[in-house]
């Protein structure tokens, strides 16, 4: 569109005028200034080069050569409102942010970054859903998904990627363990144990190229099965090996017969990334990723602060 304005707008206040056969009364209809509507019918009057509107006293009526163009134009113009209508109406995805877990199995972070979101923006509607590793990436760039967090899926193309928090990880252990009695374990203890993953439909997943550190680093060795998490800490219990997870899910998940510990050393956090494309033209998918560098900021500054008055602590001491 030229400096003139734009187009839908001054056709909003010429059709107004001829509605109304005043431009005091369109203004009024239109909730604006009669300048207003006086200026925006001259303009469209100076982008045709036509003169729209015989003005007098009485207040405005169309010229023949206005009236056979107002016919043609309102005819595209309704046509066009209805689009727009039917669009707003049909695409009930405009106000739906989508958002892909994968691997994820929540943790505090994302409870609350959702929870604040929503809180903010309750007109915005989340829809949540699982994603497999293998069609994570396709449904963020064919926007099927706004946004996935997922764990580590080695280099991102095409699309923005950042790591937003961290979660240490819990092994679980037969109550009849030997470790058991250990505040924290580390991978190197469980050297000689088998480490169950899961692969069955169910259930949260792990980690793959964390799984491969861990094997490099002198962990245990890792035992998959077409087994869901509950057939996992079933096969724990029987001392049959050891499973892992995130801390928000040991935290809130009790196993009888068994015990959640916390690991240390090295592999011991699992790291979650937000996937998404930076051509997404929601505006809420903008507002999820700037909320949620705002909470890793703050809690990444509170971590800080605490290990300082640790360290204080400690040297006080």
């Amino acid at each position: 569109m030229t400096g003139n304005g734009n187009a839908l707008r001054l056709l909003a206040y010429a059709f107004a005028a001829v509605d109304h056969g005043s431009l005091r009364r369109a203004a009024k209809a239109l909730r604006v200034r009669e300048s207003s509507v006086s200026r925006n019918v001259l303009k469209l009057e100076q982008l045709l080069d036509m003169q729209l509107f015989e003005r007098d006293f009485r207040g405005v009526r169309l010229t023949e050569a206005g009236g056979a163009w107002i016919d043609v134009a309102r005819a595209h113009y309704d046509g066009l409102l209805d689009a727009f209508i039917q669009c707003a109406r049909d695409n009930k995805d405009a106000k739906t942010l989508r958002i892909g877990l994968c691997w994820v199995t929540g943790g505090e972070f994302l409870r609350r970054l959702i929870d604040r979101f929503g809180g903010r923006y309750p007109d915005v509607i989340l829809s949540i859903e699982d994603i497999p590793a293998s069609q994570c990436m396709a449904a963020i760039r064919r926007r099927r998904l706004d946004i996935a967090f997922t764990h580590d899926l080695g280099p991102v193309t095409s699309c923005c990627s950042d790591v937003f928090w961290q979660e240490r990880l819990f092994v679980l252990l037969s109550s009849r363990h030997s470790l058991v009695g250990k505040p924290a374990v580390a991978w190197s203890d469980l050297a000689q144990m088998s480490l169950l993953v899961p692969a069955g439909p169910e259930g949260p997943r792990p980690d793959l190229r964390l799984l491969e550190r861990i094997v490099a680093d002198g962990g245990p060795a890792i035992q998959t099965s077409w087994a869901d998490q509950a057939t996992v800490i079933l096969k724990v219990q029987l001392g049959q090996g050891v499973t892992f997870a995130e801390e928000s899910y040991a935290r809130t998940v009790t196993i009888d017969s068994a015990m959640w510990k916390p690991l240390e050393g090295h592999n011991s956090v699992s790291s979650i990334r937000a996937v998404w494309l930076d051509s997404n033209p929601k505006l809420s998918v903008l507002r999820l990723i700037g909320l949620a560098k705002n909470m890793a900021k703050r809690t990444s500054d509170q971590n800080g602060e605490r290990c300082m008055r640790s360290q204080e602590r400690c040297t006080a001491g």
